[in-house]
């Protein structure tokens, strides 16, 4: 059961005088320059988002997005002096297995609220009984609401051990994890743990890497070197920035309500499928405003960029010496994911593997059912075993 005197149930209320203060910045925005005719190659071109900060300056109603995610239980909680939000939706169905969604950046808890329903009552949405899932959303540390972050060295691995402590909080001793992003670093860090905790780990966005061996590379398929060479080639410009300088490049984000817009659509545009269409094309506009807002009002442009430099600046993604998990892995692969198979399973239990063609990097929003349906199999599958 949860603990009444560590968790505390919690609404989102921003206060008027930020929405009015975010309408007054919208409106004196000082616009630079642009070339012509140059589209989003040099990033998002000046056209497109004057016409989206205007929507979200006139148009947009975040109190009407605020409601709606207040009809979702939420909580907060302080594990070692870090504060800790979440969702929690329980499921009518008394066999219900506990499920920790994690969201990526530049996401938040609002990634997961189309599949909130179908995983907690499957039976109104095609599945079965024995499908259901309570569900528990956190902000990560540094993220949205979970602020302000604690101090330095949050990164995969503590976020796991703060995270591991909220399960256990609210009484979920054995449970199943999905991550993308972000959260699929935190999600394989839970199951680095070790297999006692977790029934399974299931992923989309995860990353992989070579080690340097002789041959590795020579028996790729087709599609793993295509997807080695996206990685190669990827704009990482947002990466490096915020994985080097974090605090610097958060000064803009934090005073200009366009400038965080426009870092966040860009992921938005490039990481969607297909990856030449506009961003609306695949996400609700409102909802790329949600996410968006979120960031603006916590102001926490900097503080969740820092699982970026703990993750690479001051560690190391892959140093090739780790030990193979133990724990059951589930990948669901989109078609704009860098995760080459090979790699994956030498460093990692996979028992299930998911080929996505027409969904990016966002799967809960862009493909929520394939999303639930490979959860849904990945769980019962270990079930049956």
């Amino acid at each position: 059961m949860t603990n009444p005197d560590l968790i505390q149930p919690w609404t989102i209320a921003i206060p008027q005088e930020q929405l009015d203060d975010l309408a007054a910045r919208l409106a004196a925005t000082r616009w630079p320059d642009e070339l012509p005719g140059v589209g989003w190659t040099r990033g998002v071109p000046g056209d497109y988002l004057r016409d989206l900060a205007e929507y979200w300056r006139t148009t947009y109603d975040w109190r009407e997005h605020e409601a709606a995610l207040n009809t979702i239980d939420q909580f907060v909680t302080t594990v070692e002096g870090q504060r800790i939000h979440f969702l929690h939706a329980r499921s009518a169905e008394p066999g219900a297995t506990p499920l920790l969604l994690l969201h990526g950046w530049p996401g938040n808890v609002t990634d997961f609220t189309t599949v909130i329903d179908p995983l907690v009552n499957p039976q109104a949405h095609g599945g079965e009984a024995s499908d259901a899932f309570h569900v528990v959303i956190p902000s990560l540390p540094g993220f949205g609401f979970s602020t302000p972050l604690a101090g330095p060295g949050v990164g995969a691995n503590r976020m796991a051990d703060l995270l591991s402590t909220v399960m256990k909080r609210l009484g979920y001793h054995r449970y199943a994890v999905h991550g993308y992003d972000t959260g699929a670093w935190v999600a394989l860090a839970l199951a680095d743990r070790g297999a006692d905790e977790l029934i399974g780990v299931h992923v989309n966005g995860m990353i992989s890497f070579p080690t340097g061996a002789d041959g590795e590379f020579d028996t790729l398929s087709e599609r793993d070197l295509l997807r080695w060479e996206r990685m190669q080639n990827s704009n990482d410009g947002y990466l490096q920035c915020n994985s080097k300088r974090p605090q610097t490049v958060a000064y803009g984000l934090t005073d200009s309500p366009v400038g965080q817009l426009a870092w966040i659509v860009e992921k938005f545009k490039e990481l969607t499928h297909p990856e030449d269409a506009l961003p609306e094309k695949c996400l609700d506009r409102d909802h790329m405003l949600t996410d968006v807002s979120i960031y603006w009002f916590t102001g926490t442009a900097a503080s969740a960029a820092q699982v970026y430099y703990e993750e690479i600046s001051a560690a190391s993604w892959s140093d090739g010496e780790a030990a193979r998990g133990t724990v059951p892995v589930g990948v669901l692969v989109s078609a704009q994911d860098v995760t080459v198979r090979p790699w994956a399973e030498r460093d990692h239990n996979v028992v299930r593997w998911t080929e996505l063609d027409d969904a990016g990097h966002f799967v809960s929003l862009e493909a929520p059912e394939a999303l639930v349906t490979d959860l849904r199999n990945f769980v019962a599958e270990l079930r049956a075993k």
